[in-house]
């Protein structure tokens, strides 16, 4: 909690405000206050800094990447990986044409269940796959 002021340097803030005041010929103090940055506390900023960064979501992303290996089946695992998660869409690359091509026709449900059931329907909404290269 900031420290109040004594009635010494209230006095001494009040002259000085005078006198700035009559050695400018213009009253500037409502304008010098208007300047003044607002602190914030620290138990007001923190959460904010928290949301803006995203940190909850970066660590779900992450332990998405590292569960890949668990929750595909082991074909899959052996000729994929995810590569990354921006909004929503989960980026996936595929070792060849072929493999692309089966997972995207025959098993794109499967992996979009797995996933969304290991990390949530809100954190994947959608899968992209490509061919690595």
């Amino acid at each position: 909690m900031p420290k109040r002021p004594t009635r010494d340097e209230m006095r001494t803030d009040a002259a000085r405000s005078r006198a700035l005041q009559a050695w400018r010929r213009v009253d500037w103090t409502g304008l010098e206050k208007a300047w003044k940055p607002a602190a914030l506390a620290t138990a007001e900023l923190v959460p904010n800094v928290l949301t803006h960064l995203r940190l909850e979501q970066r660590v779900a992303e992450s332990q998405l990447l590292q569960l890949w290996q668990k929750i595909m089946d082991p074909v899959i695992a052996a000729h994929s990986r995810p590569v990354g998660l921006v909004r929503g869409t989960l980026f996936v690359e595929v070792d060849s044409s072929v493999w692309l091509s089966e997972i995207v026709r025959y098993r794109r449900a499967e992996i979009i269940e797995r996933v969304q059931h290991a990390v949530g329907s809100e954190m994947v909404g959608k899968i992209s796959f490509r061919t690595a290269g």
